[in-house]
């Protein structure tokens, strides 16, 4: 397969990025070593430069070693750093008191790399976090070269632009992508007029769980690790798949082909985060490119418009 996957700016002032990004959360830790190593090698060959790799680990649980695993697939596939574009998590739970200088390093030292080219910030959890001290602390680290930008992880549209404010007065060009959960059935935030503004001020927007955990790919077992449930729509999601399946056949291609291809068809988004755990789980997504130029963006979106389950459940100013 010779896909080229296409490229497109993170907001005004990022890199330009593939459109199709590979995330590491429960994934590599999960893969047999050889084939996460073929996997990496074929998707920067057939084009794709940006890959999420977070510490994902929590105390008082099982140590996790994905990001770890990622250092060491990059060296026995023979990359070197300017290859790829690294993205990391940045958690709030615990700033200020632990700085974000010191969760980065430990984040680099992790998969041996001496900056990131993207860090995502992860959920608001308080309604009192500084938000000028925190884009100060970002705006200093994109100064000393340790950071090229950043972005934010399902925050209300309200909290971005404030952010985003505070950013260009400290020297920075703010949030260039808001990480936002988007899928045919989870629309309603990404889709919302709260975030067309966001978008209209040069925040592109990433994609993710767009498969939901692999529920929309017909996967369902009770062990896999899957993202928090806004709404509450999940048991709406898990009806929705079959329809979903039903259409992909018609279409002559797979769910997982037709859910990011739908990701796509949204005018600002820059990149869509999904994991894969095999090389021919990697082809067919690539192949995902395929069939929205087959199908088309309008016609995606109208027939997948009925499969919309968080339609009213949610408040598109997100969380």
């Amino acid at each position: 397969m010779s896909t080229t996957v296409p490229r497109r700016r993170l907001g005004t002032a990022g890199p330009e990025a593939s459109v199709l990004s590979l995330g590491s959360w429960h994934t590599y830790d999960r893969m047999d070593f050889r084939e996460a190593v073929t996997m990496l090698r074929r998707a920067v060959d057939a084009g794709i430069n940006l890959f999420d790799v977070a510490v994902y680990g929590m105390p008082g649980h099982p140590p996790v070693f994905t990001d770890v695993l990622f250092s060491a697939m990059v060296r026995a596939a023979g990359l070197a750093r300017d290859d790829y574009l690294l993205s990391t998590k940045l958690w709030l739970e615990g700033y200020p008191e632990r700085p974000l200088r010191e969760q980065l390093a430990n984040a680099l030292f992790r998969v041996a790399a001496d900056h990131a080219d993207v860090a995502v910030l992860g959920d608001v959890r308080s309604d009192d976090l500084d938000l000028k001290r925190l884009a100060e602390d970002l705006a200093d680290l994109e100064r000393e070269g340790l950071l090229g930008c950043w972005g934010v992880n399902n925050w209300s549209a309200t909290a971005v632009r404030t952010i985003r404010a505070h950013a260009r007065a400290a020297g920075s060009p703010g949030p260039q992508l808001a990480q936002l959960k988007y899928s045919p059935c989870r629309r309603s935030i990404p889709d919302g007029e709260p975030f067309a503004a966001v978008f209209a001020e040069g925040v592109s927007m990433q994609a993710s769980d767009v498969l939901e955990g692999g529920v929309l790919a017909g996967k369902s077992g009770t062990s896999r690790q899957i993202g928090r449930d806004p709404g509450g729509v999940r048991d709406r999601i898990v009806a929705a798949a079959k329809g979903i399946g039903e259409l992909a056949a018609d279409l002559d291609a797979t769910p997982a082909q037709l859910c990011i291809a739908f990701t796509l068809t949204h005018p600002s988004t820059s990149t869509v985060l999904f994991g894969a755990t095999s090389v021919a789980q990697l082809e067919d997504d690539i192949s995902a490119l395929g069939v929205l130029e087959r199908v088309g963006a309008e016609r995606l979106r109208s027939l997948l418009g009925p499969f919309w389950a968080d339609r009213d459940a949610v408040d598109p100013e997100g969380p």
